[in-house]
């Protein structure tokens, strides 16, 4: 181990100093590089290594389908809790300004987008059960 100086870096306790080079022909790069994404090594060399002495490494698939329905279906339920917050407000400004005939026919239609909302909401717990139905068959 090199003296430790003033300036520059630290030195590491335990430095890589031998390389070895590896050539591969199109069918094997390719096959390497599969099994690289696969695994989500953040670096090939890493990869290798880990191969080669029969360290255990994990293998991630991502169903980007599945990704995309996740990150959609929370927007949307971050949309429903804002309605229904809305909601409430809406119902008590009818009942402070508008008398109580006014308020009523408001709140009639208000009672049928909600049952329009509703119905839409079962209709995605319908779909998301259908989603996970097809992940638990591909798993």
């Amino acid at each position: 181990m090199k003296k430790k100086s003033k300036y520059g870096r630290n030195p590491k306790l335990n430095p890589k100093t031998h390389c070895v080079m590896v050539r591969f022909d199109d069918v094997e790069w390719n096959r390497f590089l599969t099994m690289y994404e696969e695994s989500n090594v953040y670096a090939k060399a890493v990869f290798l290594k880990a191969h080669f002495f029969g360290q255990k490494f994990k293998v991630l698939k991502v169903d980007k389908t599945l990704v995309d329905y996740y990150t959609k279906l929370s927007d949307f339920h971050a949309q429903f809790r804002a309605i229904g917050t809305n909601y409430n407000q809406v119902v008590k400004e009818l009942r402070i300004h508008f008398s109580e005939k006014k308020a009523m026919a408001l709140l009639y239609k208000l009672e049928k987008h909600t049952i329009d909302l509703v119905k839409l909401s079962r209709e995605i717990v319908k779909l998301s059960r259908e989603m996970y139905a097809k992940w638990e068959q591909q798993n």
